[in-house]
């Protein structure tokens, strides 16, 4: 009896912070960050390098084209548990963030900042056609061509 509701209430509590929690994406390197945010929304990172996680220690903050600022881990809990948070910037795409390890790995993942991304600046506008040349006007010489008279 006791062995089903500590299942019941294990199955309870992995649904509760399922719901709970941001969408993010786990990657080498044993750490988490959110892989979905609205333009100029926050980005979590976290890591956990204690207790058998398979995450290196970061010796460096976490850096992305698509961050405002460098996500700066910080010791936030027990068994080696770090993390932090920044800025996305406001244009929409994909991006890769990483963070230098003790070991010399450098963990990546990627993330979505989401909306339309602008159009591609590399590929250039189509020309405007040149007008047309104006119709030279022909000025008429001697008497208007009016026929004979004849209708037939």
């Amino acid at each position: 009896m006791l062995k089903k509701t500590l299942i019941g209430l294990t199955a309870a509590s992995a649904a509760t912070l399922a719901l709970a929690a941001p969408a993010s994406a786990a990657g080498e390197g044993g750490w988490i960050l959110t892989s979905t945010v609205e333009p100029g929304g926050r980005i979590n990172a976290d890591v956990y390098t204690g207790l058998g996680h398979s995450a290196c220690t970061p010796t460096g903050p976490v850096t992305s084209a698509g961050f405002t600022a460098p996500l700066k881990m910080v010791g936030v809990g027990n068994w080696g548990h770090m993390g932090g948070s920044t800025t996305a910037i406001k244009r929409p795409g994909r991006y890769t963030a990483s963070y230098p390890c003790s070991d010399g790995r450098s963990p990546t993942l990627t993330f979505t900042i989401l909306g339309t991304p602008p159009p591609d600046t590399t590929t250039k506008a189509k020309p405007k056609p040149k007008p047309a040349k104006p119709q030279v006007a022909v000025k008429p010489a001697g008497a208007p061509q009016t026929g004979d008279g004849s209708l037939g």
